[in-house]
């Protein structure tokens, strides 16, 4: 029999002073109270209650062991309250890791979460890795490709393009590329996150077009790829929201605009779908809100 309701059965006994009192309250039948008892006493090998026609009693070995049950019952209780509570309100640590420079549009949210839940704590981190948030203990990862792991959900909060771009010192040296192709006997510098082995486009008629490349530097920093790029290193297929200053400032070209790079999204992923915790759940939410109002900011090259 189910351990937990025998223990129960046996204080609401204790608690009611009778069989039948205790099958009312926990809505069973008195046979079926007996049975709990009986199989506690068989399981103990001790009598914990006296029966008689006119009342039942608790034997020393009954109270002793009523008295760890009452105490028993009452943590389960109390950690049920505390599991609830954890679902109904954001409390306790939240673990986020972030990519490196999309840390601009997560930092107001973390403000603001921390701000109006004063029993979370927020541990960040940012960085341009694979993580396993299993392993790693992270509750939420915002990313802008998609995880390498298909169990993750997935949550798309924003979408954003790279910017095909270089600056004026390059072409200087060594001429502007009128076609696509031409990109293959370029140095471009590459992002090491780039999910595919070759830069893929969308000409204005809606066609794929792709182009091999290859160049002098491979690194997962994009402000790396920018800096280089300022400083006439190399062509960069660069996050948009990272090089739009610089483009309207003019410190660097957009190359080949007839061709779009593919939108990607920023996304939320976390390990589960069902019984999210309040502090997971309230922070995804106020994260795709967040996301919503910056879209411009996030894809100004929509």
């Amino acid at each position: 029999m189910d351990r937990l309701t025998s223990l129960t059965a046996f204080v609401r006994v204790v608690d009611s002073g009778g069989f039948s009192a205790a099958a009312r309250r926990l809505n069973m039948s008195t046979t079926m109270v007996s049975n709990h008892i009986q199989s506690l006493e068989d399981r103990l090998g001790a009598r914990l209650l006296q029966r008689t026609t006119r009342k039942v009693s608790v034997t020393e070995v009954g109270k002793a062991y009523y008295d760890r049950c009452v105490q028993i019952l009452a943590d389960i209780e109390q950690a049920d309250e505390i599991a609830g509570a954890q679902q109904s309100t954001p409390r306790g640590t939240l673990r986020i890791y972030t990519a490196t420079h999309i840390v601009q549009f997560v930092s107001p949210v973390v403000a603001e979460f921390l701000a109006a839940y004063p029993e979370v704590k927020v541990d960040l981190q940012m960085g341009e890795r694979n993580i396993d948030m299993i392993d790693e203990g992270f509750d939420i990862a915002v990313r802008l490709t998609p995880p390498p792991d298909s169990s993750l959900i997935v949550r798309s909060l924003a979408t954003w393009r790279h910017v095909l771009c270089c600056s004026h010192d390059y072409l200087e040296k060594h001429g502007r590329p009128q076609a696509l192709s031409e990109l293959a006997n370029h140095n471009c510098v590459r992002h090491v996150n780039y999910p595919y082995d070759e830069w893929r486009f969308v000409d204005r008629k809606g066609a794929p077009a792709s182009v091999r490349v290859s160049g002098n530097l491979m690194t997962n920093s994009g402000e790396t790829l920018r800096k280089v790029a300022l400083e006439g290193g190399g062509i960069s297929l660069a996050a948009g929201f990272l090089v739009h200053d610089d483009l309207e400032a003019g410190h660097l070209v957009r190359l080949l605009p007839e061709y779009r790079p593919l939108e990607f999204a920023v996304n939320a992923v976390y390990p589960h779908r069902h019984h999210l915790s309040a502090k997971v759940r309230t922070f995804i939410d106020m994260l795709a809100d967040h996301s919503a109002e910056q879209q411009k900011l996030i894809n100004p090259y929509s």
